[in-house]
């Protein structure tokens, strides 16, 4: 998996939502049935790097920089909850990008089912954005 934008992914910032004790480690089912660790704190850089590396075809500035992503809800057996946005109701990548995410957060070790949910409220504006996006895109 690419690092993305990032040289390390103590460099992304958290996950919206994401409170110390969700953090903590928890337990899943392994593929024997037994309870195998599961470590939030963890796994949380490893499903922002993937999900850095999705982008709209029509902005140079990956999805987690712009603020599209407004939460991650790792649950205890590894499954993810992803609530995110889009720039616009009427963005012309509204079909895929959500399977996108999906798929890329359901790439990384340690994440079992992946859900995602596109939300419009609160509606997205450019202040969700990293300050590196701003710059890219010219907001400052």
């Amino acid at each position: 998996m690419s690092a993305g934008p990032y040289s390390e992914t103590a460099d992304m910032p958290p996950v919206a939502g994401m409170t110390d004790a969700e953090a903590a480690p928890r337990t899943e089912q392994d593929a024997s049935g037994n309870a195998a660790p599961v470590n939030a704190a963890m796994l949380e850089p490893r499903i922002i790097e993937a999900l850095s590396t999705v982008y709209d075809p029509e902005i140079p500035v990956n999805i987690y920089e712009l603020g599209l992503i407004y939460d991650v809800d790792i649950h205890p057996n590894g499954d993810l909850d992803i609530r995110m946005t889009l720039t616009s109701p009427a963005c012309p990548v509204a079909g895929t990008l959500p399977l996108e995410v999906e798929s890329k957060a359901g790439e990384v070790e340690g994440v079992g089912n992946v859900t995602v949910e596109l939300v419009w409220d609160p509606p997205w504006t450019p202040d969700r954005m990293t300050e590196a996006a701003k710059l890219e895109l010219g907001f400052m």
